[in-house]
């Protein structure tokens, strides 16, 4: 399944009042089956040593699985909702920004399942590597 192809910025207008805005999360980059975001390593995202905290990495790959299939239903009908999320940090980061990869491994009428890997920018070393489960439900 491709996702439906859009401009960014229609993307990221979605991030408004959210949490998404609150961390700094924006898309980068689409793909057939695909999607990059970004997001900085700050007051924000830390936690108190200092370091990229895990649940910063969590919103982060729960936002790039949701935004992904957003694009890949139709939200006049459907909506996406995240109904489970594993995440694996492998390393740390305090400072810059990260960027996270989410590929979509299954695209089913009721669940979508996505592949996150999330990479500090300035080395390219692997941060977190996560996966997170989609349940598409009926819009009432």
């Amino acid at each position: 399944m491709k996702l439906r192809q859009v401009p960014l910025e229609q993307i990221n207008r979605f991030n408004a009042n959210t949490m998404m805005e609150v961390l700094g999360i924006q898309c980068t980059e689409l793909g057939e089956d695909y999607l990059v975001a970004t997001m900085p390593v700050d007051h924000r995202t830390h936690q108190p040593m200092g370091l990229l905290h895990g649940g910063a990495s969590a919103a982060l790959i729960e936002t790039i699985g949701s935004m992904g299939s957003t694009l890949l239903i139709d939200l006049s009908k459907e909506a996406p909702v995240g109904i489970e999320i594993n995440a694996n940090h492998i390393g740390g980061v305090k400072s810059g920004s990260v960027k996270a990869v989410g590929k979509i491994v299954h695209a089913g009428k009721r669940t979508h399942l996505w592949q996150v890997d999330i990479y500090d920018e300035t080395t390219g070393k692997l941060i977190c590597t996560g996966r997170l489960t989609i349940m598409i439900v009926p819009r009432s």
